[in-house]
């Protein structure tokens, strides 16, 4: 599988998620979670689809830029700080274990480097050639 088509696959999976979860949260979890505990479900489904796109625009560049690491690094701190900051809510509304709060800065660090990544990677890929 080449890098473009694995994280456009992975984004369009992030986005399935993100649909689902966001329905399971508004429609299933109502009135059964804590008020406080829905609101971390309904942001770590937010912060899952805007990283959903996000990963497809890493896919979407690699195809255009193939052999652009920072973006391939990019596409890997979304992948893994999606997974850390809204993992760890989901599971925290899921199960009320809210010591699980303490991995969610570390998602949210992963993702800052993600768009700092991104942000050099397109920045050198969009580069005039010399």
């Amino acid at each position: 599988m080449t890098t473009a088509r694995l994280w456009l696959t992975l984004g369009a999976v992030c986005g399935f998620l993100t649909v689902s979860l966001g329905a399971f949260g508004a429609h299933g979890l109502k009135g059964r979670i804590a008020a406080d505990l829905l609101a971390n479900w309904g942001t770590a489904a937010n912060y899952l689809g805007m990283h959903a796109v996000a990963i497809l625009a890493c896919g979407l560049l690699l195809l255009l830029h193939p052999a652009a690491p920072l973006i391939r690094a990019a596409a890997w701190c979304f992948l893994i700080g999606v997974s850390l900051f809204s993992g760890s809510l989901f599971l925290m509304a899921l199960t009320d274990a809210r010591m699980l709060g303490i991995v969610t800065p570390f998602g949210g660090v992963t993702l800052l480097a993600g768009w700092a990544l991104l942000a050099v990677g397109a920045w050198r890929a969009a580069a005039p050639a010399n």
